[in-house]
Order: structure tokens, then C-alpha cells, then sequence
């Protein structure tokens, strides 16, 4: 059972990246920036591959300010026990915390900078989520997958040239993480209105522009430059809005809930943002949501539908994910948590030209 959210009006301070830097050749320049802020001495944490690929670059612009790599390593591991480790060995010399790379990486680093009060510096790869910058991490507690409180980074360096060299798998996952704000900010609302929870008219506004940014500016093709500038910064202000807010709510409803159950259960989960904007889809329909057909008419016009068909869900997996997923957070209002949304989504799953495609 939901328990109802006591309506008390509370103030807030919040924290918004001080350094923001998005561009072409932003890797050599990392060394400025840091210098700028006078951080002379950094641990940099590096995801898989990467440091063979930037190191060169990046360590170049590095050296050039005399900027001391206190402490470097390959991240393979984004247990808490291991970063706890790792962060209460850093020298106390040490005046900044950089991760470059995916997901794991920039999660290790925020967290191990959380841990210390130090500043941390994203620099991602890809643009498949917002993680890169929202005030939480996703890490594995006791062997299991967790969302995990952390802080929102003091500085984020997006370099397009990078970007534009990733998978379109990736940028793909990019775009569905984006739509999935349209099915979670419904959620929001009506968990408000039920008396669940508390709303944020701003974060929900930035989070709402993020999108218009994104899809309302130019053309659908990922693979142009200013898609993708408009991609890296529509799922910064996804973080923005989420540290606004408080929660991950602007950001993440019943479209994330199928996503972590796929996670848990599928025998080969598929990238974060592919599951989530697939899911977005559905519950976009079962809410009876007025954005849902913008939502069919980005996915179609970016291509998203077809990249997922090519490698559709498991229809089984699928349907199970969408049982459990009112399940995996307690007190968590969304669209799965009415009794009749079960049956809607198979049978949506079972009849929807789209659908059809996409989970079989």
C-alpha cells in the first residue's frame, strides 16, 4: 500500500554545476579548466579503453597547467565497498575528482568525490542517459544493482568530437532516455494529485524544456553535430532538474520501474535508454497521456523504433518486467500501480502495430 506524503512546505538549497563546458576539442582543454579552478592536483579514473583512446590528449593539456595526477585507474568495478575503498585511500593532496568514460566510471567518481567532499569533474563519452549529471549513483550494494544517493557534479565537459565518434546504439539510448521525462513527469503529477508526493513546478518546467530543446530545434538526424550538442545538453538539464527537485522524479517513473526490472530478471539486458524510451512508449499509451503520439513521432522520426526492432525485447521478459515493476520501489505511485494496468499493457503489447515490432 502507498502511504500518502505529508504536504509540508520545505526550502532548499541546491547545487548546479559551476563549470559547464560543451564543444569540439574539449578533452585537451580539461587541463585550463582545472587549472582555472585551481585544482593542481586530481585522481582521474578512466572507463574501459579510454585511456587509450584520450590519455594522450587529455594528459598533454594536463601537463601543460602542471597539473599533478595524484592517483589513475581503470574502473571495472562499480561495487560501493571498492569505491569506498578507493576513496578514503586518496592522498589528502588531492583537490578534485575527474572521470571520463560510461556510466560506471563517471558513477564511481561521483560517488568516491560524495564520499569526500571533493569536487568532481564529468566528463562522459556517450550520451545514452543523463547519469553523467544527476545527483545520484547507480551502483551495486550486497551484489545488487542500487540508485544511491550522491551529489551533482561540480563541473561537466562534454567534447562533441567525442560524442561524435560513439555508437549510434548509444545516441539512440540517449533519445530514449529524453521521451521517458514525458511518461515520468505524468507519473509525477499523479502521484501529487493522490497525495503521494510532493511536486516541483520548476524542475518540472526545466525538465519539460529539455525536451523542446532537443526535438523542437532542428532535424531528427542523430548523427548531425547540433543533434547531438542538443542531446548532451537536454540530459544535462534532466540532471539539473532532478537536483532541483530532490528526487528522480522529473526524470524517472513507470518507463524506469519495467527498465530496473529488465535489468534484474532479462537474461540479456539491452542498454538503459532503449529500455526506458521503449517503455516510455507504452505507458505514454496506458495513461491515456496527451503527449504520447509526440512521443511515437520523435521514436519514429529518429529512427529509434527501427534500431530496436533489428534486436527486438523478449515478449515473455517484457510482460514479466511489467508485473514486477510496481514492485521494485516501495511507496512509489506510477500508472503500473493501478490494478487494471497490467492487463492494458499486454494487451497493447499484443495489438500495437509499433509494439508488435519492438517485443516479440
Amino acid at each position: 500500500m502507498i502511504k500518502p506524503f505529508p504536504y509540508v512546505m520545505t526550502n532548499r538549497q541546491i547545487n548546479i554545476p559551476y563549470l559547464l563546458k560543451i564543444g569540439e576539442g574539449k578533452i585537451a582543454k580539461i587541463g585550463k579548466y582545472l587549472f582555472d579552478k585551481d585544482m593542481m592536483e586530481i585522481a582521474l579514473f578512466w572507463g574501459e579503453g579510454m585511456e587509450q583512446m584520450l590519455g594522450s590528449k587529455l594528459k598533454q593539456g594536463l601537463d601543460a597547467q602542471q597539473i599533478k595526477i595524484g592517483v589513475e585507474k581503470t574502473v571495472n568495478s562499480i561495487a560501493i565497498e571498492d569505491i569506498t575503498q578507493m576513496a578514503f585511500s586518496l592522498p589528502p593532496t588531492i583537490k578534485a575528482v575527474v572521470g571520463v568514460g560510461g556510466g560506471k566510471v563517471l558513477d564511481f567518481a561521483k560517488y568516491c568525490s560524495f564520499l569526500l567532499r571533493l569536487p568532481y569533474i564529468s566528463v562522459p563519452t556517450s550520451m545514452s542517459n543523463d547519469g553523467f549529471c544527476s545527483p545520484s549513483s547507480s551502483l551495486t550494494v550486497n551484489g545488487a544493482r542500487k540508485t544511491v544517493k550522491s551529489a551533482i557534479p561540480y563541473g561537466v565537459v562534454i567534447d562533441l568530437d567525442v560524442i561524435a565518434g560513439c555508437p549510434k546504439s548509444f545516441l539512440y539510448s540517449g533519445v530514449g532516455d529524453m521521451v521517458a521525462k514525458v511518461s515520468a513527469l505524468w507519473d509525477w503529477k499523479a502521484a501529487f494529485n493522490h497525495g503521494y508526493e510532493r511536486y516541483n513546478d520548476f524542475a518540472s518546467i526545466m525538465s519539460y524544456n529539455s525536451l523542446d530543446l532537443l526535438f523542437l530545434r532542428h532535424s531528427s538526424d542523430i548523427c548531425a553535430s547540433q543533434f547531438q550538442r542538443s542531446l548532451a545538453t537536454s540530459l544535462l538539464y534532466s540532471g539539473i532538474a532532478m537536483e532541483i527537485a530532490g528526487t528522480s522524479r522529473p526524470a524517472s517513473g513507470s518507463e524506469h520501474l519495467i527498465s530496473h526490472a529488465l535489468d534484474r530478471y532479462a537474461k540479456q539486458p539491452k542498454m538503459h535508454g532503449l529500455q526506458v524510451g521503449t517503455a516510455a512508449y507504452l505507458c505514454a499509451m496506458l495513461q491515456d497521456n496527451p503527449a504520447a503520439d509526440g512521443i511515437r513521432d520523435i521514436l519514429q522520426k529518429t529512427g529509434f523504433f527501427d534500431f530496436v526492432a533489428e534486436n527486438p525485447f523478449d515478449k515473455n521478459e517484457f510482460i514479466e518486467a511489467i508485473k514486477i515493476a510496481p514492485t521494485i520501489k516501495d511507496n512509489y505511485y506510477t500508472i503500473l500501480s493501478e490494478p487494471e494496468s497490467f492487463d492494458k499493457a499486454v494487451n497493447l503489447i499484443n495489438t500495437d502495430k509499433i509494439l508488435k515490432r519492438l517485443i516479440k
